[in-house]
């Protein structure tokens, strides 16, 4: 997949820009704040249907201005593809998919496949199991769209059954059940995927992470549910009684979680910055990976938003080996050094164009 053209319109601090890209590697240098990250986050917007980095949507309409909209020209196994999104301040946005307006957002998530890799990544190993979660769904909602469904019904369910939880009175029992049978029917598939995800994942992981670390590090992912202890129902009526007291759901998948290790101990206790953004990095470009093989099986786009940032010159040269690869097709890179951006370049022998920003304005 490609993406050819990009036009961006009172998105965050850019007030308009019309860029065309190489189908190698595009670079985008400038200093902290200029806008960089918001050319990289325009074009997630275009596959996700969100921001990477604000999820509400009237906030990356640019400040002072009522409306903003997104563009991008793509081409997909040989095909042109046109998807634009438009947003009014009040309103709920619209995309599109040439003149064909989506009925639901979930309709588009899996047609344009993308990888970013950014500073925000850190949350996967110091956040919460939410972050770790979303990262497993992010990967499986692109080449399963069953998944994504799934979820949707089990968080229903279970908003559902926290707030009969809450009710102070008498609760009817029969409405629990009802609740309890659609979080255990979902909830198993649900972990099913994840397992199976993970299983198929970590060889991936493990063979980028050897690349980029020169094989001085052993790491691995553990998946840890509470599907694991047996049927999801029992597990849930078996505590019934506590969540009762304490008014919301203790079990069920939404408190699975990944446990990350670095020689066989938590990355988030034992890691330096530099192998805790080899651990990340690697998980992303195996994701990319993953997904060329199980998705729409074409290349997704890869972003990498500020990467090189605490990792030292061995690691560095070994990422840009990675991605000059004919595994990966086009890319976006970010970087404040210039040093950075041209030793990446004089490495590649493919096509190339490199983009200056400043105060929102993009030259090539």
């Amino acid at each position: 997949m490609q993406l050819n053209h990009l036009s961006i319109l009172n998105y965050k601090n850019i007030a308009q820009a019309d860029l065309t890209f190489s189908p190698g590697i595009n670079c985008f240098l400038g200093s902290n704040g200029e806008g960089k990250t918001n050319v990289i986050d325009s074009i997630y917007f275009l596959s996700f249907t969100k921001s990477a980095t604000n999820s509400v949507d009237s906030l990356n309409i640019r400040h002072g201005e009522e409306m903003m909209m997104l563009k991008g020209e793509y081409e997909i196994e040989g095909v042109r593809e046109l998807i634009s999104c438009g947003l009014k301040s009040g309103q709920k946005k619209q995309f599109r998919r040439g003149d064909k307006a989506y009925k639901r957002m979930s309709e588009h998530i899996g047609l344009l496949p993308l990888i970013l890799v950014s500073p925000n990544d850190q949350e996967l190993i110091l956040g919460g199991s939410e972050q770790r979660r979303r990262f497993l769904d992010s990967v499986i909602t692109q080449y399963s769209p069953v998944h994504l469904q799934m979820l949707q019904r089990y968080n229903k369910a279970l908003q559902q059954r926290n707030s009969l939880l809450k009710h102070e009175g008498e609760i009817p029992l029969e409405l629990l059940d009802a609740y309890e049978s659609v979080m255990a029917e979902t909830g198993e598939l649900i972990f099913k995927e994840r397992e199976t995800f993970i299983k198929d994942f970590i060889p991936y992981f493990q063979q980028y992470y050897n690349k980029i670390s020169s094989n001085k590090e052993e790491v691995s992912i553990n998946y840890q549910s509470h599907c694991q202890r047996g049927p999801l129902l029992d597990v849930i009526r078996k505590d019934r009684h506590k969540d009762l007291a304490v008014g919301y759901s203790l079990h069920g998948i939404h408190k699975d979680d990944i446990e990350m290790t670095l020689n066989g101990y938590p990355i988030k206790k034992e890691g330096s910055q530099g192998q805790s953004k080899s651990y990340l990095i690697s998980l992303k470009l195996a994701q990319f990976n993953f997904l060329k093989q199980t998705g729409s099986h074409t290349k997704p786009l890869l972003l990498l938003d500020d990467i090189f940032d605490k990792l030292d010159a061995e690691r560095v040269g070994n990422i840009v080996k990675l991605v000059s690869e004919e595994d990966f097709g086009q890319i976006f890179i970010t970087d404040t050094n210039r040093e950075n951006l041209h030793e990446i370049l004089s490495k590649m022998s493919g096509d190339y164009k490199l983009f200056k920003v400043k105060g929102g304005e993009i030259r090539s």
